[in-house]
């Protein structure tokens, strides 16, 4: 993977080279205007090498990965690359600081103040020497790199990938006699093969490596080709060529004796022909294993005629973007195995020769430990079940291979086929989206990924790159949506607006993962529960995830992290009263630093002097106030305070013109019940000048010019904003209109009393998906229900939270009218007594809290309202007196609660038979829980 540091380093010049950079170069280092250009034409050079090496190792890598020289020329390459960022990173450093009146810090911290001249002259020396052995290096690949593997030519590399995949998609094939838990899938492509159907038909088997899709499709061809005229089975590697796949479907086909000519000889539009003249009269079944582009298909749909004889064509694919060449109802998705047929698997290869397959009841809790590790993935646990097969069955023998099964998946030679598999899909993953697989391998086991927070990281750590018009969040979500759809995340939660929320990484792809990570020095988690050795390896890794630490955590960052370009630290109860002092003192070059959680309390001076800082993360801390320094971190991305304690900000942070996403809210009430359950902070001047600003939580409004000012801040996407008075609606309403890309909106007034008159958002910015308003609302009706469209069907709302408006008439008949809400959550915002919903209300609604109304005293739901509804949670409506009616009429509802409810009201649930056949929960007001 050094294609992918390379990749970073050559962003990390592009910036030394950039125009802000050479006009800042230039202006301070007037007299020293030789040494500048010829640095700067050596970085230019190496910018040039490392563009062609990139290239170079991209198309190499695959085929060399077995190639002992290779590797250790990799390793060199990758190791000189890291000492050249390095050397970038001390040139930004010198001109981001020439300016600084703070260069007197260096010597409170045991540095000298840089000799402007002597800088230069050592930078430019380095870069030389770095120039110089990057030659050196290309040289000695020449004289040594292809001695050793004997794979210089294109043609041998692309049969050496091609018989891979082969080998690979063969051993696959012998599997499907192990098949469990797939009759039902087996079934639907019985049908869809033999229905009545004479149109050609494309069918699609989908999922992650190893769930055995091609051992699924070898089950089904060798049971139903019989019934076609004709039937060829064709392995596709990424790497295909059309010619090759068009001369093994002649073969398999069996046409070599009905063409004459030697089909070697022939062009790919002859082959073409051949085989579109021969099908043509043939009712023919094609089966296109492990097929990784839709352009792999395409290319050969002019030799698949459809010719109206029920021909059909299987795909078996990693790829979303492949399935999707079949109709959705021909599409099968495979998911991991159930517990259940997990262990059915495993027994049934472990212990063939037992009648019943019975593992012995010795073994049983080791067994089921290993298994639960395999995460019901087919293949693994077929090859762990093998390998357990020809081991002795003691329960020493199985407690060695539990403890040792993450050693085993990437050492032992008979699970290489587990290895391979599952490697292709990185293998054949573009450069840019290597480092974000990676990079989600450093968190723990089961780790519940957050779309919006990793995303920031990635574009803090650089591995985001500029598309049109594009910001890089958005870039990198379609990143994010890449690596799912290729099926090396698993989706978990989608939000109300349907985009990823969370998702999670296989265990066996993180364990594959994990060791990439390793051999790559492209980061390194840590648990003092699973520490072997050093705290690093001086194998200068970049990145360090810490998941939990003793009490050496000082000691061990001290002496191991001045390379360090990222720090995420997710343990809470870390030891945390000097660390990042520690941080800022050690890790000069570091982009991220995250310590959400950690009881920190103030942040030290020297904070400023991390120039390279990007994301700073200190949510849940108990941070009051940001040291002026701050004002220095000139290329700072995101500062992440939420739910801290912090009371202000210095009136520098406006100087902070490249941030993109700032919170700052003091927690005042972490269940959000209270009025003021936060608080912001007021930005006193300056405001406009952060133009990039897509996210800001939350704003303490000072004074109406204060809410006029926001109205330059026109990349906002997300903005929560506290203190808002009536008299200031006007001029915010008048901002938030000029935020053509706002998508998430939250107005929280300054008192109970105080009314929002918002009709200057009437109708409501058409990009506006959530919409969160705090305190009483004027003409709530005509505000309520209306839409940017004529018809609120095409409107992007899908969320909407009322807290306080103590309404007085019914919400419901104008909020029914945004057909497209997902989510609605209501707390303290309706006096009255009643709720109804109505037939065709809300049908796309999945979510419903109702909080906090306790003169509330009847729930009416008629059968057609909500028919999507999953789940329902009435929080503290004391004045309830009977379970909702027609709550038996919302067939999708899954989560039922009643929270903080009365002993007579719970005695009414356990008496009323509509909820009976329903799964629901409770807690009662004393405080006492249970489950139902």
């Amino acid at each position: 993977m050094a294609e992918a540091v390379i990749l970073l380093a050559v962003k990390k010049i592009g910036v030394a080279l950039g125009n802000e950079t050479i006009n800042q170069a230039t202006s301070y280092f007037k007299k020293f205007v030789t040494q500048l250009t010829e640095l700067q034409g050596s970085m230019g050079r190496i910018k040039r090498e490392l563009r062609l090496m990139h290239e170079f190792l991209s198309r190499m890598d695959v085929r060399n990965r077995n190639n002992q020289t290779y590797e250790i020329w990799v390793e060199e390459v990758r190791m000189l690359v890291h000492r050249i960022e390095d050397i970038v990173d001390d040139y930004l450093h010198l001109v981001g600081h020439k300016q600084d009146t703070g260069w007197g810090t260096y010597l409170k911290k045991g540095f000298k103040r840089p000799n402007v001249l002597f800088s230069l002259n050592r930078i430019a020396s380095s870069i030389k020497d770095a120039e110089a052995n990057l030659v050196h290096l290309f040289q000695a690949k020449e004289r040594w790199v292809w001695m050793a593997g004997g794979r210089a030519t294109g043609s041998k590399s692309s049969s050496y990938i091609i018989e891979t995949s082969r080998h690979l998609a063969n051993i696959s094939r012998s599997l499907d006699e192990d098949l469990v838990g797939v009759d039902e899938n087996i079934r639907k492509l019985h049908e869809w093969l033999t229905s009545d159907e004479l149109q050609r038909e494309v069918i699609a088997l989908h999922g992650m490596g190893g769930l055995g899709k091609t051992a699924l499709a070898a089950n089904v061809y060798r049971n139903e080709r019989e019934k076609f005229e004709c039937h060829a089975w064709v392995s596709i590697s990424q790497t295909y060529s059309i010619k090759d796949v068009l001369k093994c479907l002649v073969t398999e086909l069996d046409l070599k004796k009905k063409i004459q000519g030697n089909i070697g000889d022939m062009d790919t539009a002859t082959l073409q022909n051949e085989l579109k003249k021969f099908l043509m009269d043939q009712k023919y079944l094609i089966v296109l294993d492990d097929v990784w582009v839709p352009e792999a298909v395409n290319d050969l749909f002019s030799v698949f005629v459809s010719n109206l004889k029920g021909s059909r064509i299987l795909v078996t694919t990693r790829i979303d973007g492949v399935a999707h060449l079949a109709f959705p109802d021909k599409r099968i998705t495979l998911e991991p195995l159930s517990e259940k047929k997990s262990w059915e698997l495993f027994c049934k290869t472990a212990f063939p020769r037992d009648k019943n397959h019975e593992c012995p009841t010795k073994l049983t809790e080791l067994a089921q430990q290993i298994v639960s590790k395999c995460e019901g993935l087919p293949l693994a646990i077929v090859s762990v079940g093998r390998l357990l097969f020809v081991r002795d069955k003691t329960k020493e023998e199985f407690r060695r291979i539990q403890n040792q099964l993450d050693w085993e998946l990437i050492n032992n030679p008979s699970l290489e086929h587990v290895r391979n598999i599952l490697y292709l899909s990185y293998i054949y993953l573009p450069t840019h989206l290597k480092s974000c697989f990676l990079y989600c391998s450093l968190f723990p086991e089961d780790y519940l990924l957050k779309r919006k927070k990793l995303i920031r990281w990635w574009v803090a750590e650089g591995f985001v790159e500029n598309r049109g018009g594009s910001t890089m969040e958005e870039v990198a979500e379609g990143y994010l949506m890449e690596l799912v759809h290729r099926n090396m995340l698993e989706l978990v939660e989608r939000n109300p607006f349907g985009r990823i929320k969370s998702f999670r990484m296989h265990d066996i792809v993180r364990e594959l993962a994990v060791d990439l990570c390793r051999r790559e020095c492209f980061g390194r988690s840590y648990s003092y529960e699973n520490k072997h050795g050093k705290f690093l390896e001086e194998k200068d890794e970049r990145r360090l995830v810490i998941h939990k630490l003793d009490k050496n955590i000082n000691q061990a960052i001290s002496s191991e992290c001045r390379s360090l370009r990222s720090l995420i630290i997710l343990d809470e109860g870390t030891p945390s009263s000097s660390l990042l002092h520690l941080v800022a003192d050690k890790c000069r070059y570091i982009s991220v630093v995250d310590l959400t959680g950690l009881p920190i309390e103030k942040i030290p001076d020297a904070i400023g002097d991390l120039f390279n800082l990007r994301h700073l993360g200190l949510r849940g801390s108990k941070v009051k106030h940001l040291p002026n320094s701050i004002e220095k971190l000139s290329n700072l991305l995101t500062l992440d305070l939420c739910r801290s304690e912090i009371l202000h900000v210095p009136d520098g942070i406006v100087k902070l013109t490249k941030l993109r996403h700032l919170f700052i809210e003091k927690a005042n009430d972490l269940e959000a019940r209270t009025f003021l359950c936060r608080t912001g902070i007021r930005i006193h001047k300056g405001l406009e000048k952060l133009t990039e600003l897509q996210t800001l939580q939350g704003l303490e409004v000072q004074d109406e010019g204060c809410l006029r000012r926001l109205g330059e801040l026109r990349q906002m996407r997300s903005i929560r904003i506290w203190g808002v008075k009536g008299s200031y609606c006007e001029s915010l309403c008048e901002s938030l209109q000029k935020m053509d890309f706002l998508s998430f909106l939250d107005i929280n007034a300054s008192g109970r009393e105080e009314v929002l008159r918002l009709d200057g958002l009437n109708p409501l910015p058409p990009n506006i998906q959530s919409l969160s308003l705090c305190g009483r609302l004027a003409e709530a009706g005509m505000f309520l229900g209306s839409s940017a469209a004529e018809d609120q069907n095409n409107h992007s709302l899908h969320s909407m939270t009322l807290s306080w408006s103590q309404l007085v008439e019914d919400p419901f008949p104008s909020l029914s009218r945004w057909s497209n809400l997902t989510e609605l959550i209501m707390t303290r915002a309706y006096v009255g007594e009643q709720f109804v919903f109505l037939p065709g209300w809300f049908p796309n609604l999945k979510n419903l809290d109702l909080i906090d109304m306790p003169d509330l005293k009847r729930l009416e739901i008629h059968d057609g309202a909500m028919t999507n509804l999953q789940d329902l949670t009435l929080v503290n409506l004391s004045g309830l007196i009977e379970v909702p009616s027609g709550i038996e009429f919302l067939p999708t509802l899954n989560d039922l609660g009643f929270v903080e409810i009365t002993q007579d009201f719970f005695a009414a649930l356990c008496q009323c038979d509509r909820i009976g056949h329903m799964q629901w929960w409770y807690t009662i007001r004393e405080e006492t829980d249970g489950d139902l």
